[in-house]
């Protein structure tokens, strides 16, 4: 079995793994981003409150956030190709029950299956990079390339759930991903050698019992919160949080086989990669996910329409992934990550300020601005999530930043539906959702830029 220090693999065989790893990451994202474009219709005939569309969108990041460092490990250790060819097929198979769910809960719980297994999809994907691709500006081109995979995920999941849902229902484009995933799980297995690191850490699984429960009941909390922050539910889910997050934190530092080094965090670029990440999804990720039902409702913006919106951003991210590429040596990955984070911040900045008479020209130039320094992002995390870790442990570094990037989104996703329409306003009030929208593309505007001063600081530091 080769192991995970670059060996000189033909070109064949790193295109191989290079195009089955930006596939996997493609269609996690297009199951990701899938409801975006479809909320409206999605939850009308699930029959979801308010609660229910909450969980709708956050479903999917509980179970990415639970399980990517904990699936980074396992690929590490275990097998690559191996993590991700059964991380494939729990993606398929949530997509299944997603199509058949026949109301929010099964739809939720289908939701949390598809980020399980999309995190050991994602997870593996960098470390399978890492593996084909030595160090330097040839791993820099395919992370570019991975990095515009991301993008096109985000962009195709909501055209393709909305042109279905126009053409039969939305239900079709998860027949549609769980066909896709298949097949992609058999190209895998054929296609891609094995690999592991040549110094395993062993298995963690209390560590990772803690941490999928602590980050779980976190979410939750999050979630629940939506409802009244002060009743019995969402205490008692930050209190359980709470203990289990600082047990695992406790046991890790003591553990022999702790799946998280947390001597990393004293590290610079890990803490920037990190922070990026969290910010990125707290931040331009956030705001998108709650942005096609505002325009559906506030601005009659139909759900193919609000998918076009969303693909001005996402299409521009991709092209900019990829000739970011070419970006000198000389531009280091934490200025990419400072000034991606800043340029985002621009662009939604300039989606605020809509009046409830507004069109969609008005928000395409903003939308252009965040695509193209979502680029910048997307590109530079892809290499600084395996550039701050110890050599072998790529699993563990694309484990780490992909949690910190859908905590985010999570928690993010929470404070702009809060900021947004607030508890006991009327969610039918257009210039209430309009002011809404304008107050929360600025609080996430803010969560960039905090992003942004963090990473310069721990640039300055190194």
């Amino acid at each position: 079995m080769t192991h995970s220090a670059p060996s000189p693999t033909g070109t064949a065989n790193s295109t191989r793994a290079l195009s089955v790893a930006a596939l996997g990451t493609l269609l996690t994202l297009m199951a990701f981003t899938a409801p975006l474009a479809t909320i409206n219709s999605t939850a009308a005939d699930l029959m979801s409150d308010a609660a229910g569309r909450t969980w709708i969108l956050s479903s999917m990041s509980i179970g990415l956030a639970a399980a990517l460092l904990t699936t980074g490990t396992v690929a590490d250790d275990f097998g690559r190709r191996r993590t991700f060819v059964l991380g494939a097929a729990v993606l398929a198979l949530g997509a299944v029950v997603c199509a058949v769910a026949p109301n929010t809960l099964t739809f939720v719980l289908a939701r949390i299956l598809q980020g399980l297994g999309g995190a050991a999809v994602m997870a593996s994907s960098l470390g399978i990079i890492a593996h084909t691709h030595p160090a330097g500006p040839v791993r820099a081109k395919a992370s570019g390339v991975w990095g515009a995979s991301v993008g096109a995920g985000i962009a195709l999941g909501p055209l393709l759930a909305a042109v279905l849902d126009r053409w039969a229902s939305w239900r079709e484009a998860y027949v549609v991903l769980a066909v896709a995933t298949a097949v992609l799980t058999v190209a895998a297995h054929v296609l891609v050698e094995e690999s592991t690191s040549d110094a395993p850490r062993g298995l963690d699984p209390l560590g990772a019992l803690l941490l999928a429960t602590g980050v779980g009941a976190l979410l939750a909390a999050l979630v629940e919160g939506r409802q009244g922050w002060t009743t019995l539910v969402p205490i008692l889910l930050f209190v359980l949080a709470a203990l289990l997050l600082v047990g695992f934190v406790v046991f890790e530092l003591r553990s022999t086989t702790a799946m998280l080094d947390l001597a990393l965090f004293q590290h610079p670029p890990f803490v920037a990669a990190t922070v990026a990440a969290l910010a990125t999804g707290g931040g331009i990720i956030a705001l998108m996910s709650y942005m096609s039902g505002f325009l559906g409702i506030a601005l009659g913006i139909d759900a193919l329409g609000a998918a076009l919106l969303l693909f001005g951003w996402s299409a521009t991210s991709v092209v900019t992934a990829l000739l970011a590429r070419r970006l000198p040596a000389s531009v280091g990955g934490r200025t990419q990550l400072a000034v991606g984070l800043v340029g985002v911040a621009i662009g939604m900045v300039m989606l605020t300020g809509l009046s409830e008479n507004a069109s969609w020209p008005r928000l395409l130039p903003g939308l252009l601005v965040a695509g193209v320094a979502s680029g910048v992002l997307n590109a530079a995390l892809g290499r600084e999530a395996v550039a701050g870790v110890p050599a072998g442990r790529a699993g563990m570094g694309s484990g780490a930043n992909n949690t910190a990037r859908y905590v985010g989104s999570a928690i993010g996703v929470t404070i702009v539906a809060v900021v947004a329409v607030p508890v006991g306003a009327s969610a039918s009030g257009v210039v209430a959702l309009v002011h809404g929208w304008n107050t929360a593309a600025l609080v996430t505007a803010a969560i960039s830029v905090f992003g942004a001063v963090v990473v310069a600081a721990s640039r300055t530091r190194n």
